[in-house]
């Protein structure tokens, strides 16, 4: 029964997240060929959003190995702490690349005096570095010793010892952790994750959403500036032109709307519902409510770079104008033969 609902829980992870994540993977790399093939993007603002695209696509290949972090698996501790922090490395680079576009974007709008001597401008390595590193270094904590290895070894000595002594029977020894179980739970500790949750992805989530809401604001409050002037110009004119921007103003919100509804929502209970799993100290193994939550959670937020991507139409310019071309060209008849000689 157990190696059937791990077989299950297998075939349920990849059905969801490899259409994810071949998704994923091919608009990042449009995006990223219509960025490098238009020089008039090649900016530092431009470039931060080319290392949010980086992790994105590293989230995207690492997706359909992210929920096996739930699964209990027999693995040597060294696999298991790669196993376990590489895709966490990736998610919190992601995320923390994430959260510094929209705050380069969010300067701009709300100091532009400011914007031009913002010391991200002036020295990228340096930020690049600096959106990259610390969640290198926090990942990394587990296999500098933060872990719970003791714990299991102990308690998988212990029980030996009492298997020795004929204390224990055989229900007791399987209770007992194996030396070779690869879990979430072995590599990280509770403090661990709580820290992250709550120390790190709660608040980086809730800095973009303040930030994203007060772009809205600023942005409302220049349309009703400009609404003004218009009707001091003209009036028939003005309540078009009122309209037109009252509509796209409109469109703005609830496309930031739906974006936070469907990408983030996910998340966000996924996020619960670990932190649930782990107060009970529950497994996920054929848990289905869990690996659905996990593959939809992760891969809705891995789809936010693509949704600000395909929005500019200067990052997808050269690939639209690829497909007119090669829509122009099957298209075209062939040129008639010249008729000879008669």
């Amino acid at each position: 029964m157990e190696s059937g609902a791990f077989l299950d829980g297998g075939r349920l992870i990849y059905s969801i997240t490899i259409p994810l994540s071949t998704v994923i993977i091919l608009t990042n790399l449009l995006i990223l060929l219509g960025i490098a093939c238009n020089r008039k993007l090649h900016n530092t603002p431009n470039y931060f959003f080319v290392s949010l695209l980086v992790a994105d696509l590293c989230t995207g290949i690492a997706l359909p190995f992210v929920p096996w972090m739930g699964v209990n698996r027999q693995l040597d501790f060294a696999t298991c702490l790669v196993v376990h922090i590489f895709p966490n490395f990736l998610f919190l680079s992601f995320l923390s690349n994430l959260v510094m576009v929209h705050y380069e974007r969010y300067l701009c709008i709300v100091s532009p005096l400011h914007y031009g001597r913002w010391w991200a401008n002036r020295c990228f390595p340096l930020a690049l570095l600096a959106v990259w590193a610390p969640p290198l270094l926090y990942a990394s904590l587990p296999a500098f010793g933060w872990n719970n290895r003791d714990v299991a070894g102990s308690g998988n000595h212990s029980g030996g010892a009492e298997d020795r002594n004929g204390t224990t029977d055989g229900r007791n020894r399987s209770l007992a952790p194996d030396a070779n179980e690869c879990s979430y739970r072995v590599v990280f500790p509770e403090d661990f994750i709580y820290l992250e949750v709550y120390g790190l992805l709660l608040p980086a989530i809730l800095s973009i959403v303040v930030m994203t809401a007060r772009v809205l604001l600023i942005a409302r409050a220049q349309l009703r500036e400009i609404c003004k002037l218009h009707r001091s110009v003209g009036r028939v004119s003005a309540s078009d032109a009122e309209h037109r921007l009252n509509l796209r103003y409109a469109r703005c919100v609830v496309a930031v709307s739906l974006t936070f509804l469907v990408c983030w929502v996910p998340y966000i209970v996924y996020l619960h519902v670990s932190v649930a799993l782990v107060l009970r100290g529950a497994a996920a193994v054929g848990n289905a409510t869990h690996i659905v939550l996990s593959c939809t959670g992760i891969g809705s937020t891995a789809v936010i770079p693509v949704v600000l991507g395909l929005g500019n139409r200067q990052y997808t310019e050269p690939v639209r104008k690829l497909l007119r071309s090669l829509r122009d060209r099957t298209r075209t008849p062939p040129p008639a033969a010249p008729d000879g000689p008669a």
